[in-house]
Parts: structure tokens; C-alpha cells; sequence
């Protein structure tokens, strides 16, 4: 009779079981869109490094030159502007949608059921034709912050927010319907800078998840809604709303000076720092905390960005870790009146620009992603009837 330990074993019980490397710095295929780290520190998207970008340009035109393929002139970019605007409103049978959703959820599982009904009600074309991919792409840059916050409003206040605002900017438009005013002209030029750093980053795991989706045929809703769910994982989104629970423990830099290092004696990790693939430094970092700092100078979170700075120098310092783009990310949005639970959706809602690109070009590659698995389980067992089975 077979041993119930052979019935029931697991990969630890088979020597030659290997820790799963977890596709880490395998090619997975090719794209014309990123380049992450190619010489250590560098990101370029389409050519354009991302320093020249965040600083100077607005979100649209990043968004056009990933989704259309190239930097629009002024024309372009005011029509862009329009287009995008006109699709700000959403169907009656999506709010209704959002306003069953409970208080009590997860604002990415309600970015995620939004862009769900929102593909029901005005699907994708079913040729899957390239410019109604990127009618869908626009379409939900710039609905998806107005999935959040017409549901925010209404779960949390009962109110029905109008969501097609005056604002010629998705972050204007963000910050709008977020604090029912139009914001200043620091904050967009700072939501501005913030989407743009956080619109694409090569293969990222929701990024692969949606390029996955769409190469089984499927449609750009549900490429988006799966890449969203990936997002949602603590250990690829979030990094930046534990930054800011992390920063809002101190009172004083030197009381996060000392108990950072007690963390550091005791092995702790300290999240939003260290990056998988940049290896000098993140080049969107330094970017963003001077945004911060700029933010905080004369207003809400100047004790929170120096405690950021003080704890950023004390891991350089003993354990040679560069923060990644979270972490001045929480200061900036916190300095901004944004809702701790809303830092990952506006992640999400940047990043859809990536997403929808990468989809858009994975159909042209036409090809399944199929990976193979190398088997650590048991080896071939003889099967025993169940009346037979100890």
C-alpha cells in the first residue's frame, strides 16, 4: 500500500525543489515603449528621458506620446486636451454600478468594477481595430478619476458629484472633484509631474498581467481591469500609502533617526526603499522630492518631508538604499490634502497610460504568453483507489 506521505507530499519533501526565481531579470519579450535601467539609473519613455518630461511637459502629452505614438504640437495637445475632456462623464448604469459599491471597499477594487462596467456598457470594438483601442485607452484615463471620487462622494456623503468639470487637466480634474474647488495652479503643475513619473515602467508585474490578458485575445477592459488587480498587491502598489504610515510614526527627525536604526540592527525592511531592477539610484526620486519639498515649503507636511529626508540619509548612509519613487510620493500628496487611500489609484490612474500602450502594442505582436514552468513536485506516483487509501 502506498504511504500516506507519499500521497500527500509537498515540493519541500523533493530535494530537488528550487526557490522560484520568479521571472527576475529574465527578457519576457521586446516593446518600443520603456527603457528601465539600461545603463544603471536611466528611464526613457519612447527615447524622452524622464527628467525633461516630469519637468516641463503636462500628463497629456505624455499620455499622447505613449498611447498615439508621438509628442503632439500645441494644436494637438489643445485637441487632445478636448477630446480627452469629453470623456469625463459617466453612464448612468456605471454610477448606479458605483453607488452600490460599499464605503467600506478598497478604493482599487472600485477603479477595477468601474473600468468592468464601463467595458459592459460601451464595449470595445470586436475587431479590436487600433483606434478603438486607443478610444478606450483615452477613454479611460480620463474616467477613472471620476470613478473614484463620484464614489467616494456618494459613499461617504451621499451626494451625487457632476463629473465633467471646466479643468483642461486630468490632475486638475482629479484635485477638483477631490475637494470640490478648483485646485492651484502649484498643485496641477505638481499632478502633473507625479502622473508622468508614475505612467510607465517597462514590464512591472501589472503591466506583464495586462500584456498577458490582451494576448489571449481578449479586450483592452479587461487587459486594464487585471493589471489594476496586480496594482492592488501590496508588493507591487501601495508602497506608497505605507511610505507616508511609515513617516507619520515620528514626531522629530531624531526620533526616526534612532528608531530607523534600531529597525536597521534588527533586519527590518523599510519600504520605499531599494528598487529590483534600478541599481545606482531611482531616477523619478529625486524628481519628486524636490516636488515635495517645493509643496511642503509653505505649507501642510514640512515636519513629514524632513523626517523623510533625515530617514532617507540614514539608509544611504548604513545599508547604501536610495529611495524609490513612493517615498516622496506620500509627502507630495499628503501636502496636497489627498486621502492616504487614494495614493495607489492615482498610481493606477497614470499607469493606465503604460498599460493601455503596451496592450495596444502587444496585439501587434500577436502572440500568446505562454511561459513553461520547471516541475518540483513529486515524481510519478501509482494511483490507489480510494476504499484502498489509509
Amino acid at each position: 500500500m502506498t504511504s500516506s506521505s507519499t500521497l500527500h507530499a509537498t515540493p519541500s519533501d523533493n530535494p530537488k525543489a528550487k526557490k522560484s526565481v520568479a521571472l527576475s531579470r529574465h527578457i519576457a519579450g521586446t516593446t518600443a515603449l520603456c527603457t528601465v535601467g539600461k545603463h544603471g539609473n536611466d528611464l526613457q519613455y519612447r527615447g524622452y528621458e524622464i527628467d525633461a518630461l516630469a519637468q516641463t511637459a503636462e500628463f497629456e502629452e505624455v499620455a499622447h506620446l505613449l498611447i498615439h505614438g508621438w509628442l503632439p504640437n500645441a494644436p494637438e495637445l489643445a485637441a487632445y486636451k478636448e477630446r480627452l475632456a469629453g470623456f469625463r462623464g459617466l453612464p448612468n448604469a456605471v454610477k448606479e454600478a458605483l453607488e452600490r459599491i460599499p464605503a467600506a471597499t478598497h478604493p482599487m477594487d472600485v477603479l477595477r468594477t468601474g473600468t468592468s462596467v464601463l467595458g459592459c456598457v460601451i464595449p470595445e470594438d470586436r475587431e479590436h481595430a487600433v483606434a478603438g483601442a486607443r478610444d478606450v485607452a483615452d477613454r479611460l484615463i480620463a474616467s477613472l478619476g471620476s470613478m473614484l471620487l463620484y464614489w467616494h462622494h456618494f459613499s461617504a456623503h451621499g451626494r451625487r458629484i457632476d463629473v465633467e468639470t471646466d479643468d483642461e487637466t486630468i490632475g486638475g480634474h482629479f484635485l477638483h472633484l477631490l475637494h470640490q474647488k478648483p485646485a492651484s495652479e502649484a498643485w496641477i503643475r505638481a499632478m502633473h509631474t507625479s502622473l508622468i513619473l508614475y505612467a510607465e515602467h517597462e514590464f512591472n508585474a501589472s503591466t506583464f498581467a495586462g500584456r498577458v490578458i490582451i494576448s489571449t485575445g481578449s479586450d483592452m477592459y479587461s487587459a486594464v481591469a487585471g493589471a489594476i488587480g496586480a496594482l492592488r498587491g501590496p508588493k507591487h502598489g501601495g508602497a506608497n500609502e505605507a511610505s507616508f504610515e511609515i513617516q507619520r510614526r515620528y514626531r522629530t527627525v531624531e526620533e526616526a533617526e534612532q528608531d530607523i536604526l534600531a529597525r536597521i540592527e534588527a533586519k527590518e525592511v523599510i519600504i520605499g526603499f531599494g528598487h529590483p531592477v534600478y541599481t545606482i539610484d531611482d531616477p523619478r526620486s529625486k524628481v519628486v522630492k524636490e516636488l515635495a519639498r517645493l509643496l511642503t515649503e509653505s505649507g501642510r507636511g514640512r515636519r513629514q518631508f524632513e523626517v523623510a529626508e533625515r530617514i532617507e540619509s540614514v539608509l544611504w548612509e548604513k545599508k547604501r538604499l536610495f529611495p524609490n519613487l513612493d517615498w516622496f510620493s506620500a509627502v507630495a500628496y499628503h501636502a496636497m490634502n489627498i486621502p492616504t487611500a487614494f495614493f495607489t489609484p492615482i498610481f493606477a490612474i497614470s499607469r493606465s497610460t503604460g498599460w493601455t500602450a503596451h496592450a495596444i502594442e502587444q496585439r501587434v505582436d500577436n502572440k500568446l504568453i505562454r511561459p513553461s514552468a520547471e516541475y518540483v513536485g513529486p515524481d510519478v506516483q501509482k494511483f490507489v483507489p480510494i476504499a484502498n487509501r489509509a
